[in-house]
């Protein structure tokens, strides 16, 4: 436990349930449709969220699309949907206070829901997003 010390990324959070891409998206495709929102990594390297534009309910998404864009205290940053589908919801509470994101990023601070075109993303396990991280610093 001492060497994960060494390394912030490897201490935070990683839920098992859900699936995670390399840009630090989570989705839970255990959830019809399926939800999605930012780690606690993203969180943690952004900072403090005071705004987020979400797209539009039924609007189509390829894996790959910059489809939200986030803006903190140090950067404006997109999130790259790790998925395609069709937006189903948005979750407009992040719009309307995006700290939320901030202090609940696997819960409250979900963003969208999607119906995924795909059963089988291709994304990491828990397991491998902390290997990921381990990586990172």
């Amino acid at each position: 436990m001492n060497e994960q010390s060494d390394n912030p990324a490897a201490d935070l959070e990683v839920p098992e349930q859900l699936r995670y891409s390399d840009d630090h998206v989570w989705v839970d495709d255990s959830l019809d449709p399926a939800m999605i929102g930012i780690t606690e990594y993203a969180v943690d390297q952004m900072g403090e969220l005071v705004y987020v534009d979400l797209p539009e309910v039924g609007e189509r998404v390829e894996a790959g699309d910059e489809i939200i864009e986030l803006e903190s205290s140090k950067a404006v940053q997109p999130l790259v949907c790790p998925v395609a589908g069709t937006i189903a919801y948005v979750n407009r509470d992040v719009s309307d206070d995006p700290s939320v994101v901030t202090t609940d990023p696997y819960g409250e601070g979900w963003m969208l829901k999607i119906t995924l075109d795909d059963d089988e993303p291709d994304l990491l396990d828990a397991e491998q997003y902390r290997g990921l991280l381990r990586k990172i610093e």
